[in-house]
């Protein structure tokens, strides 16, 4: 199992390699000729290619690229000078502590709503997780973010202003994990610990809201089929708690299908964070990808797709094997 997982992740991430490489090369504008400036010559543009190796043939740029990899070697960004992979080591913590957040929030609400629905048919529940998963599906998520900050920062004044992971009056914890939440804790400093789960109260919430409508209408598609079964039925019958029946009986079966979907929602986050970096000034690798991609730098861009690639291979890795751990038949089948 172990092999052929290796096998799968290796096949995914040389398709990645080799369509990410193409993409970039393929984008409007001239990296050369952005940071010669305006004013600079067409021998200075070409000399700054040269530099850049951007005058040789496509793939013998691609063979240096993939050489770069092999050794671990990302390349370095030309909007700030140092190399991608410092960049992403030093702003993937902010992304991940963002996204799984707001994964963690979607969770938390859509599959209790998802439940209720599921058992309450028609109900005002049903309505609402109906209307809450309609909503989130409709709303960009740029919107609901801007939205979000307008009521609870500009008119209610609850929350802080939206400049970053932390406010400007607090110093990060000393580094341990990189989350600022985890940091603190270990450092036993709840000030900065209040503070930064404050600045990420809006940006969770809007990852979270976008998030949990595939999440909701999952899990009550899933409960509604599972509920009508014959053995719920039987169970019911035999005089077990209606808590018994959903939770033991009913939820474990209908779980796989959402968890499934969490695979799905987590590609769909990893999308919205840029630009819910960008609403939230929020320094993670989302928000350094956009401004790399205004520059036309390749190697960060290249870096950002390579990085998300991996953390979406490993998590539908990590899926696979909570197949097995929630239903042994999977386990019986591979």
């Amino acid at each position: 199992m172990l092999k052929m997982a290796a096998k799968r992740m290796l096949i995914a991430l040389v398709g990645v390699v080799i369509v990410t490489f193409l993409l970039t090369r393929a984008l409007p504008g001239d990296p050369a000729a952005y940071f010669a400036g305006p004013a600079a010559t067409k021998a200075a543009i070409e000399q700054i290619r040269v530099k850049l190796g951007l005058d040789k043939p496509l793939y013998v740029q691609f063979v240096r690229y993939v050489g770069d990899l092999a050794r671990g070697d990302l390349g370095n960004s030309l909007t700030t000078g140092q190399p991608v992979a410092n960049e992403i080591k030093t702003r993937l913590p902010a992304s991940a502590e963002l996204t799984l957040l707001g994964l963690v929030v979607a969770v938390s609400i859509a599959v209790p709503l998802g439940i209720l629905a599921a058992t309450r048919p028609n109900s005002m529940i049903d309505h609402l997780c109906r209307v809450i998963a309609t909503a989130g599906v409709s709303l960009p998520v740029f919107f609901t973010g801007l939205i979000l900050v307008y009521v609870f920062y500009y008119l209610i004044g609850w929350a802080p202003a939206p400049l970053g992971r932390l406010d400007v009056f607090f110093s990060p914890p000393p580094h341990v994990t990189g989350f600022y939440l985890i940091d603190s804790l270990i450092a036993g400093d709840g000030e900065v610990f209040a503070a930064s789960l404050k600045q990420l109260v809006l940006p969770a919430l809007t990852l979270g809201i976008f998030a949990l409508a595939p999440i909701a209408r999952m899990t009550r598609a899933s409960m509604l089929a599972v509920l009508a079964s014959d053995y719920v039925r039987t169970a019911r019958a035999s005089g077990l708690s209606p808590m018994t029946v959903v939770v033991t009986y009913a939820f474990r079966n209908a779980m796989l299908p959402v968890v499934t979907t969490l695979g799905m929602v987590f590609s769909f986050l990893l999308g919205a964070n840029v630009l819910v970096e960008k609403v939230f000034a929020w320094p993670g690798i989302g928000s350094f990808a956009v401004e790399a991609l205004i520059a036309s730098d390749f190697a960060p861009l290249q870096g950002f797709v390579l990085t998300m690639a991996v953390m979406y291979v490993a998590l539908n890795l990590l899926i696979d094997v909570l197949y097995g751990i929630i239903d042994p038949r999977v386990r019986i089948e591979a």
